[in-house]
């Protein structure tokens, strides 16, 4: 962390290390606001990472478009607010790194799925290490980590509580609440 950011408070601090979900709230590209419900991983100091399934997602383009978020948490009733600035990365180099810990975080908690799981991220970060080529099952791995969103969020802001519950999730292209 640099010298210039604050710690979060440490009930911040708990709630972003053990939960699973949170909800980001953007503006479209019209300037309405949008509200997403995804899954983090939390880098331990002022960064959250987004990901989710591969494939295009139109929160990705909006984030791209206006990078002004808030970040909620949704879980135990522990709802907290922190704004932040939301930073699509694109570059393999610098994505992997959170892809990989995103994943290991979703696995974690994804427990019908983690034992097969939790094999192939320590081949593939094994592979990474050092520096092989994406060669075999691992090229297969590659193109699909390369298809995955990922969304560096930095925390801005200070926390704040809400004494309601966060904003519900908004479906794509609606201002209603799913």
């Amino acid at each position: 962390m640099s010298g210039s950011e604050k710690a979060l408070p440490a009930d911040v601090q708990a709630a972003l290390a053990s939960h699973f979900f949170i909800r980001t709230t953007f503006r479209r590209r019209d300037g309405r606001p949008r509200t997403v419900q995804t899954t983090f991983v939390w880098d331990g100091e002022r960064r959250i990472y987004l990901s989710g399934y591969p494939g295009k997602r139109d929160w990705v383009a909006s984030m791209a478009a206006n990078g002004a978020v808030t970040i909620d948490t949704v879980e135990r009733g522990e709802w907290c607010a922190i704004a932040g600035e939301a930073r699509v990365l694109r570059e393999r180099k610098e994505r992997m790194p959170h892809l990989l810990a995103f994943v290991e975080h979703w696995a974690a908690r994804a427990r019908p799925l983690r034992f097969g799981l939790r094999p192939a991220l320590l081949a593939l970060r094994a592979n990474r290490r050092l520096g092989l080529p994406w060669w075999g099952p691992f090229y297969l791995a590659r193109r699909i980590l390369d298809r995955m969103p990922c969304v560096e969020v930095r925390l801005v802001g200070e926390p704040w509580r809400r004494p309601d519950s966060p904003p519900r999730p908004t479906e794509p292209g609606h201002d209603y609440p799913v």
